[in-house]
């Protein structure tokens, strides 16, 4: 019965390992032929020959970060006799996340010791944390450890696909919207793209705050531009470059002449030199019925 042959991956690894064994074989037996190398250096090198094996090993096995906590344990243990276990934690700036996320994303433990935290991978690790916008770790020997934490502020909501996410300013989704009193009052936009531009939109509407606060959401549109989606159903496109002065605009003629209040369904906007908008069906009969009305009065008194 033919054995079945090993896969190419497998065997290029084989002989990789062949050569390296070969290798040292050749290397140790030329060690050991020399008179200049002393024993103590012979077994120095044999030593550093079975470690580097069983490193090898460990990291072909994927155990490496489990051989590399188990040995950080271990320092931090040898470490604690000297006086040197982070004793006394100072966290500030925390918010939304709590010291237990951030103690746990930082690596320290109940054994840790400040000689063996690496506070700039901690410090890396906690600026990965979707709230946390900037961490400051340090080491204050030879027991106070200090965590500095700038969270970020929830900007707007981001709908997307039926879900909605609590985004900050520049477009990072920080959480899932839930029913908490500092969610009720953000601006949502709704939309592929909308998350990138949400600052343009926020801060426009920031302007004319008698058109923001009858703004129910602001969609992107090909993610091109924005349509309003005003409380009463009123659509308000907007064109894709000065948002800002189309709503100046908006907010004139709704002063003026109250427009987001009347019997429309689409304002448009994208024209520079003109403002078109649509009547609903109901307007839009009642405007017929009164042009005909109209007609009917200026042919009678023109034949009087």
């Amino acid at each position: 019965m033919n054995a079945r042959p090993a896969p190419a991956s497998t065997r290029h690894e084989g002989r990789v390992l062949d050569r390296a064994v070969i290798g040292a074989r050749r290397f140790f037996v030329g060690i050991s032929a020399s008179r200049v190398i002393t024993c103590g250096a012979g077994t120095w090198l044999v030593a550093a020959f079975f470690a580097a094996t069983g490193i090898y090993g460990l990291e072909r096995g994927g155990h490496m970060p489990v051989a590399i906590e188990t040995v950080r344990d271990a320092a931090d243990s040898v470490a604690n006799f000297a006086g040197f276990r982070i004793a006394n934690v100072n966290l500030s700036g925390q918010n939304h996340v709590t010291p237990g996320e951030i103690l746990a994303t930082a690596g320290v433990k109940p054994n840790s010791t400040l000689v063996f935290l690496d506070a700039e991978a901690a410090r890396e690790r906690l600026e990965q944390l979707a709230w946390i916008k900037r961490a400051t770790v340090q080491k204050l020997y030879p027991d106070r450890l200090d965590i500095q934490i700038v969270e970020r502020e929830g900007y707007a909501l981001w709908q997307k696909d039926g879900k909605i996410n609590v985004i900050a300013r520049d477009g990072t989704i920080i959480a899932p919207y839930s029913d908490d009193a500092r969610y009720i009052r953000l601006p949502i936009v709704v939309g592929e793209g909308a998350q990138k531009h949400v600052g343009d939109i926020v801060e426009a509407l920031s302007l004319v705050p008698g058109v923001r606060d009858q703004v129910r959401a602001a969609i992107r549109v090909a993610d091109r531009r924005w349509t309003l989606k005003m409380r009463n159903g009123i659509d308000v496109r907007l064109p894709e470059r000065d948002i800002g002065d189309a709503l100046q605009e908006l907010a004139v003629l709704d002063r003026d002449k109250q427009l987001l209040t009347r019997d429309i369904t689409i304002i448009d906007l994208r024209l520079p030199d003109r403002v078109s908008v649509r009547l609903s069906d109901a307007a839009y009969e009642a405007r017929q019925v009164e042009l005909k009305a109209k007609a009917k009065t200026a042919k009678k008194e023109g034949n009087t």
